[in-house]
């Protein structure tokens, strides 16, 4: 009964969220209706205790990259830096391209260590107008854009930045480059598998004779007889917040050490911080004022007249992405805690293969938690050594089981109520109705990557 408890709170917010309710009213009620059902006297502690703790944790923590991403993505739009780009990239690879050129850009952006959050608010203006511009169906950009950043670059592409390639290493006393060819096959595979699904979609638009729409909502706001700045020019933001980032990533350290302690006059005690856990938050949050302030010294003419709508814009669609994905983390931590959880995923540990009982539990708790990190984190915390001895004892290199957990990671975390989707969405302005059931595909092609890696690694041994 205890896993009928957890998997119905879970159904109730993914349809919810399906349905267009907000996840931000829902997700405490699916949660603590979970624990009404378990223990009914645990309600109040759990929803101060779990759900607001871990909900306010994530705003302290993400809210800047939220909002200092809005607001890059907005000013891109109003400097025409985004039509600059798209006509730009129209003009070398023709207009049957925009899919591609979509991906790669969201690709390059989160191999370079761009938060996936920040990706999204950076290319939807990008996206928007090549898809405008080439009359691709726009509840087309939310899938384009979760398989250029959701996917082969977030978890199987060697050396990626992202947290999801990180977390395995903790427990596996592994880098982030491990089973390198692993991850490339798995990475071609979503690549080449993603953008045949993506063409055939819109072939598809194409001849019922769907276009870009009408009637949208959260439209770039480029004025149409704007002039257009050198592509290149307007390229450069965009570089400068991915080299940045890596460069702020080994700086930071450098400057602050481990650990800053921080005393001033009017303090009662010293604050300590550890810099390792926030070095890629204060690295990405320093890249995007550097970007912010690029559009604003090259592109001022074009904004100056519109920046005071434009930033309250962007600090209202912040709010809401970072609110609706806080929720939604919250929601996983009380699921989390409950015992119908803790039966599931004693229930995981009896699969006898260690590469496939890793793949299907990490995959699992990702989807229930609508967390690849926390998911994954979850997973590994409770299983890794069961992983580990399985492994030695089937001669498998624990580069095997960092690839295989990573990849997993980001099957089924990309569910209706998973936090990046409901920014995605929100940041494009379409619904889950509108436009997740071709984003599900992206995620049932993610899903059967890890398994053709599993299954290469069996036939081969290659890692």
């Amino acid at each position: 009964m205890s896993v009928i408890i957890a998997l119905a709170a879970l159904a109730l917010l993914m349809l919810a969220a399906y349905r267009g309710y907000s996840v931000i009213l829902f997700a405490p009620i699916a949660a603590l209706g979970a624990v009404l059902l378990t223990d009914p006297s645990a309600v109040a502690p759990a929803f101060t205790g779990v759900f607001m703790e871990k909900m306010v944790g994530f705003v302290k923590l993400y809210f800047p990259v939220f909002l200092l991403g809005a607001v890059f993505g907005k000013l891109i739009e109003l400097s025409g830096f985004s039509r600059s780009i798209v006509a730009a990239a129209i003009r070398l690879l023709g207009t049957r391209q925009a899919m591609l050129v979509i991906v790669l850009v969201c690709a390059l952006l989160t191999y370079g260590g761009v938060s996936l959050f920040v990706v999204v608010f950076a290319v939807y203006p990008f996206a928007a107008e090549m898809f405008r511009q080439s009359n691709i169906p726009k509840r087309l950009i939310p899938a384009t854009i979760a398989l250029g950043a959701f996917s082969f670059t977030m978890d199987a592409l060697p050396g990626t930045p992202q947290i999801q390639n990180i977390i395995p290493s903790t427990f596996f006393n592994t880098t982030a480059w491990a089973a390198p060819w692993l991850g490339l096959i798995g990475t071609i595979f979503v690549f080449c598998s993603g953008m045949l699904f993506l063409q055939r979609q819109r072939n598809k638009a194409q001849r019922a004779g769907e276009g870009y729409g009408s009637q949208l909502r959260n439209e770039p706001e480029t004025a149409a007889d704007l002039k257009l700045p050198n592509p290149w020019l307007a390229l450069s933001p965009l570089l400068a917040v991915g080299i940045m980032n890596l460069l702020f990533t080994r700086w930071i350290p450098q400057v602050y050490g481990k650990t800053h302690s921080l005393a001033l006059p009017g303090m009662a005690a010293p604050v300590t911080t550890d810099i390792a856990k926030l070095t890629a938050i204060w690295a990405v949050q320093a890249a995007l004022l550097v970007g912010i302030l690029m559009v604003l010294v090259f592109g001022f003419q074009a904004i100056r007249g519109k920046l005071a709508e434009g930033s309250r814009s962007a600090v209202s669609g912040a709010l809401l992405a970072a609110m609706n994905t806080a929720s939604e983390y919250g929601f996983g931590a009380v699921i989390a805690s409950l015992p119908g959880f803790l039966v599931l995923a004693d229930w995981l540990k009896s699969i006898p293969n260690p590469l496939v009982n890793e793949a299907i539990t990490v995959t699992l708790l990702a989807g229930i938690t609508g967390s690849a990190s926390g998911g994954m984190s979850i997973a590994l915390a409770a299983m890794s050594e069961q992983f580990i001895s399985a492994a030695h004892a089937a001669n498998i290199p624990l580069e095997v089981l960092h690839r295989v957990a990573a990849m997993a990671s980001g099957g089924m975390d990309t569910l209706p109520h998973n936090g990046a989707v409901i920014t995605l969405l929100a940041v494009t302005g379409l619904t889950h109705r509108e436009a997740y059931k071709d984003i599900f595909c992206i995620t049932l092609i993610k899903t059967l990557a890890v398994f053709v890696v599993i299954g290469t690694f069996y036939a081969t041994g290659i890692v």
